[in-house]
């Protein structure tokens, strides 16, 4: 699946390739602290920097002897070296080096993600500005309700992209911890300099206090992040589908020249991107339970996280980063149809402005009670018989009693309902 979503940037990142580049940084970075405080000569640190070298081939290779991919690693690194390298790992566990090199390949991988949701953002700015005085039909449980402006469905998911922005940085950074402190968390076998060091050189903070391995409320907050983040991109690909569907088709995602919509009938024109990105959100929310399940261990540590979290961290900033762009480039390019929202707007003859008669009527001094049963028998008619409300409206006496022909008709004005959307549009800082 990795590779079907994977943008390059991402794919490198989770490489055995890179996780293997990571493990060497930190070697290094832990010898030329080593030596800082004198227990590594200067010399043999020099000569490990230039020297260490490895194959992700012949560590499989090891491996498959040791049944331990840390001891497999360090094995090969001292096949290129020669009597230095029992410098190598000094003092360190194996989830010293696993764990923050870990650390930093989440710091990377959310880079790219807040990248994405940067430019996701700017898309949906511009969407919003451009549509927003785009009239069309508010729906609530499904059903009409009244006008809107397309516009501000872009600003809504912009703001919530904002929050989801704010809260995956926040998560970010309970993630930019490393630890270097042995078999138990108690330093008994390096010194908290090197620690110190290390993350410094890494781009990370020390762990205030550890046991072997970080601790994992960390990395499940990391990923609840993510699945925030999958959530409001499913809910715009919903929102698309749903406006798609041949009786509404206000919207289109992208359809390319070349692409077929059905081996079948030549005519469709599916939302498959959007289903896409629904499909693939259940599978960045399933990771959730995984990651809450990782935080329990046995004592400081067992090894039980080890095995979900390679598959459910590389997963799931893969899965994002891919959704995130996906979602751009289809709200970059949204067949928008004007004409078909307008239409809509007059699909029940008028019923959605209901609200702007009974407030009228009680402008005018009717009672509310009295007004809501006026407005509602009416609707009422317009449903069961398909006349025009407006029509129907006109033609009651109550009505024409409080209301002249011309404030009768200025209740049926599509535009009324973007009079205050400026207030909206500078609450959110558009100018």
């Amino acid at each position: 699946m990795l590779d079907r979503y994977a943008r390059e940037e991402m794919k490198r990142i989770w490489s055995l390739e890179e996780k293997f580049n990571r493990w060497l940084e930190l070697e290094l970075y832990a010898c030329e602290a080593w030596s800082r405080l004198g227990m590594i000569p200067e010399e043999a640190v020099e000569k490990i920097r230039n020297n260490a070298s490895f194959s992700v081939r012949r560590i499989q290779e090891i491996e498959e002897e040791t049944r331990h991919d840390v001891v497999a690693f360090t094995r090969c690194l001292a096949e290129n070296l020669g009597e230095e390298s029992r410098y190598v790992h000094y003092g360190l566990t194996s989830s010293d080096v696993v764990d923050t090199a870990l650390s930093a390949a989440l710091q990377e991988a959310g880079s790219l993600i807040e990248e994405g949701l940067e430019q996701l953002e700017s898309t949906m700015q511009r969407q919003a500005l451009r549509y927003k005085e785009t009239v069309m039909m508010g729906r609530t449980h499904g059903v009409h309700a009244e006008p809107t402006s397309l516009g501000l469905k872009f600003a809504l998911w912009m703001v919530e992209l904002q929050r989801n922005k704010d809260r995956f940085s926040r998560a970010r950074e309970i993630t930019r911890y490393g630890k270097l402190s042995g078999a138990v968390g108690n330093y008994a076998n390096i010194d908290p300099f090197v620690e110190e060091y290390v993350c410094k050189c890494m781009g990370l903070k020390v762990d205030p206090v550890s046991t072997q391995v970080l601790q994992r409320d960390r990395h499940a907050e990391y990923v609840f992040a993510l699945s925030l983040i999958a959530a409001m991109l499913e809910k715009i690909a919903l929102e698309i589908r749903n406006l798609q569907r041949t009786e509404i088709r206000e919207v289109e995602e992208p359809f390319r020249d070349n692409q077929k919509g059905s081996s079948a009938m030549p005519h469709k024109r599916n939302p498959v991107l959007c289903e896409r990105i629904c499909g693939l959100s259940r599978i960045v929310r399933s990771q959730v339970q995984v990651s809450m399940e990782n935080i329990p261990l046995w004592h400081e540590r067992d090894i039980s996280h080890s095995s979900a979290e390679r598959i459910t961290l590389p997963e799931t900033t893969t899965v994002v980063d891919y959704m995130i762009h996906q979602v751009n480039y289809i709200i970059s390019n949204l067949h928008v149809i004007p004409e078909n929202m307008l239409n809509n707007i007059q699909k029940t003859n008028g019923l959605v402005f209901s609200q702007r008669v009974l407030l009228a009527l009680i402008d005018k001094g009717l009672s509310r009670e009295e007004a809501y049963d006026l407005v509602q028998n009416a609707a009422q008619t317009t449903w069961e018989k398909g006349e025009s409300f407006y029509q129907v409206l006109r033609k009651k006496e109550k009505v024409k009693e409080y209301l002249t022909e011309k404030e009768l008709e200025e209740c049926f004005e599509p535009g009324y309902y973007l009079q205050k959307i400026d207030h909206i549009y500078k609450r959110l800082g558009f100018e």
